[in-house]
């Protein structure tokens, strides 16, 4: 978990936002908006960390497609589970992505990101290209976003690729290293999420 915990960090800027706002439509935009919002909150010294964890909060739950998100990480397993445990599976989900969030939260007002270019996939699917800018302290990091447009009134992020890697298929790949460790026991896996939730 620790690997996906840390590329994490580079959704955090696109993720807080302090005031309701309501993002472009066109993938390439809604990405610009996102990150440009994020960074001026970031750099905000009156706003406190209570209220930029629950303001990353909300527009995570509004801009990430955290239930299909979570369906894809947990893999095959899904598909043998009951309605109690893929219910309780959803809810830990979401608050393990939302822990994992706020607890990275950081300042990356100084740094410059730039949206280079969107590739529509399909109807569904567009690419979002982007990358914080090579600075003193770090090296240039490309970052591609997958944005879920199948209604092009609402645009979701699905996943982002960090360097070519993608941070769903990360996540599912630690998750099925757990299952299969423990004769796919969903319970473990429960527990594991219960400990990062609640420390």
């Amino acid at each position: 978990m620790k690997r996906f915990l840390s590329a994490l960090v580079i959704f955090l800027i696109t993720t807080i936002s302090i005031n309701s706002f309501a993002y472009n439509t066109d993938p390439k935009l809604f990405v610009e908006e996102l990150v440009d919002d994020a960074i001026k909150t970031l750099s905000n010294k009156s706003i406190s960390k209570a209220d930029k964890n629950k303001k990353i909060e909300e527009i995570a739950l509004a801009n990430v497609d955290i239930d299909a998100l979570g369906m894809y990480t947990l893999g095959d397993v899904r598909k043998t589970l009951d309605e109690n445990n893929l219910k309780k599976y959803k809810t830990l989900f979401e608050k393990y992505f939302l822990k994992s969030l706020t607890s990275r939260l950081t300042d990356y007002s100084s740094q410059k990101f730039e949206v280079l270019s969107a590739d529509q996939k399909s109807d569904n699917y567009n690419i979002v290209s982007s990358r914080i800018v090579e600075s003193a302290s770090q090296p240039e990091i490309k970052i591609d976003w997958r944005i879920y447009t199948k209604d092009p009134s609402k645009p979701l992020i699905r996943d982002l690729i960090v360097e070519g890697l993608s941070l769903a298929k990360t996540q599912k790949e630690e998750f099925a290293s757990i299952l299969n460790s423990n004769n796919n026991d969903i319970n473990i896996l429960f527990s594991k999420l219960e400990e990062f939730i609640n420390n």
